[in-house]
């Protein structure tokens, strides 16, 4: 079953149990793909994943931000939307997980230092794509390469 499909299903189930919170994050994911459907770039696995990162990224940033005015109830909703938008993408990769493939990624690349982080970087995001943060993965590239 295709990401549509699926979509179209918890659209559908939602409806049924009168469940409007998860309706209408639903209806944001089916947006973003019917958005991606007209663009140039056309609705394909990987472009779907890529959109649906960037709108729960949005919406933690958006749930942080009310978070510091004080507005806890909209921070919900942007926390609840995130998690059902993310039920639609791969499972992420926990940071020793992710620790120990970007240490084999470092030694495979030949880096050594501070200065090759432009270059492992660049083969990180690729072959991460969709199953690590970028700011994680940056953070532990830092941190692997400071050390040595």
């Amino acid at each position: 079953m295709g990401i549509e499909e699926k979509v179209q299903a918890d659209m559908k189930a939602a409806m049924m149990a009168k469940d409007q919170p998860k309706l209408e994050a639903i209806r944001a994911v089916k947006a973003v793909l019917l958005l991606l459907k007209t663009s140039p770039e056309g609705l394909t696995e990987d472009s779907a994943m890529k959109a649906l990162q960037k709108e729960v990224k949005k919406r933690k940033e958006s749930a942080e931000i009310y978070n510091g005015q004080g507005r806890k109830d909209l921070a919900d909703v942007e926390i609840f939307q995130a998690g059902i938008i993310e039920a639609y993408l791969p499972k992420q990769m926990d940071e020793n997980e992710l620790r120990t493939e970007l240490q084999s990624l470092i030694a495979e690349v030949g880096a050594s230092s501070a200065a090759d982080m432009g270059k492992v970087m660049g083969a990180a995001t690729k072959k991460f794509a969709g199953k690590a943060d970028g700011k994680m993965i940056s953070a532990i590239v830092k941190d692997l390469l400071s050390k040595g």
